[in-house]
Parts: structure tokens; sequence; C-alpha cells
């Protein structure tokens, strides 16, 4: 009886499962359509966001361009003792996920220093968030003017879990030469000497490999 009354359970279990399958068969073939839509959208904004336009950095000595597309919303005074050792200044670009997400070198140079910290994941859009999240902190000693410092700091987000790097230290870059990946919504932060002269407003929409941001007069 035992094994008649397991057997009959599993077969049960077997036509409910098929009629709950067949139920679902049902409805995805009636979605069909809904659900390639869904797919097409979900391809177009993949190319979309993986977009990668050719850099086109203008000629210029001293010249220091946006590493990042995106909205400038900080320019300050702070500190970075890794890179920069000590007070510099900052030009802070947010990437909201409908900018290109490729970053740029800003300058000519040598890539000195090259540090991963692990962290959180908080919303990109807090100009704290450096202090708190994934980041990566590029180096890059600047061939024009030969010898200053010009640090790029790549910042995870909510969203953005992933950051690509394409170079690594004592690689030598070219301005505009792409230099990295942030994956979806983040911020780049751009590290200066003191008395860079500062090109760019806050709330301003800058391209990366384009714009200038400052000069290292």
């Amino acid at each position: 009886m035992k094994l008649i009354g397991i057997s009959l359970a599993a077969v049960l279990v077997l036509l409910a499962v098929a009629w709950l399958a067949a139920k679902v068969a049902t409805i995805i073939m009636a979605l069909t359509g809904v659900i390639i839509a869904l797919w097409g959208l979900f391809a177009v904004f993949t190319f979309y966001f993986f977009r990668d336009p050719d850099p086109s950095p203008p000629a210029g000595p001293k010249l220091v361009i946006a590493p990042g597309h995106g909205k400038v919303d900080t320019i300050d005074f702070t500190t970075e003792p890794d890179f920069m050792g000590g007070e510099c200044r900052r030009i802070s670009i947010f990437l909201s996920v409908f900018d290109v997400h490729v970053q740029n070198a800003p300058v000519t140079g040598v890539v000195s220093y090259f540090k991963h910290s692990p962290g959180q994941y908080l919303n990109a859009m807090r100009a704290d968030c450096s202090l708190y999240n994934e980041n990566v902190l590029i180096g890059i000693e600047s061939l024009d003017p030969k010898g200053v410092k010009v640090g790029v700091r790549l910042i995870a987000g909510l969203i953005a879990r992933r950051i690509i790097p394409w170079v690594a230290q004592n690689d030598g870059v070219e301005r505009g030469q792409r230099i990295s990946l942030i994956q979806f919504g983040s911020r780049v932060d751009v590290y200066l000497p003191k008395d860079a002269k500062v090109k760019v407003e806050l709330g301003e929409r800058v391209v990366g490999g384009l714009t200038i941001l400052a000069s290292l007069d």
C-alpha cells in the first residue's frame, strides 16, 4: 500500500507539472510578440550603452582633457595621499547609464601608479562615494609639462559593478587614448595640481577625449 501510495503521488505530481507547463507554454506563446519586443529593446540598449566613439583630443600644450563622458558636478580641493601626495584640485564627473562609459587618458605620459581598492556600491551620484566604493586609481606622470602628476579615479556605483582597466603600471599613454571601461552608471574623479587652471564649470557636460578640463600652466 505504501508503494502504491508513493507511485500515485508521483503520478499526480507529474500530471500537475504537465498541466502547469501547458498553461505556462500557452501564456508564453500568447506573449511571444511582447517577449521578442522586450529582447529587441534590450539588444538595442546594450549596443547603445557599449558604444565607443573615436576620441578627438584637441591639440595644444599642457592641456588636461576629460577622461569621462558626463556631467561635472564637483570642482573642489581635496586630499589624495596615495599618488598626488596631499592636497590637490579635484574635478568629478558623474556618468549616468545613458553616457558613454569608455574612459580616455587626460594627458600624455606614463602610468606610474595603479591601485585597485575593493569596496561598496553606493549610489555614484554621491560625490563622496570614492571614499567607500570599489575604485581604481590610475596615476599618470605627464610628459607636458614633464613630471606633473594627474590622477584618474574610476569609481563603481550602485549599478556599475565592474571596472575594466586597459592599462597597467609603467604603460605609456597618449592624450585621448582609451584606458578603461566602467559598466553602467558610475563616476570619474580627476586629480590635478593645486595651481591647475580649470576650464569647465559646475553642471557642464563634458565629452571624454575631447573637452578641455584644465591647463597645467
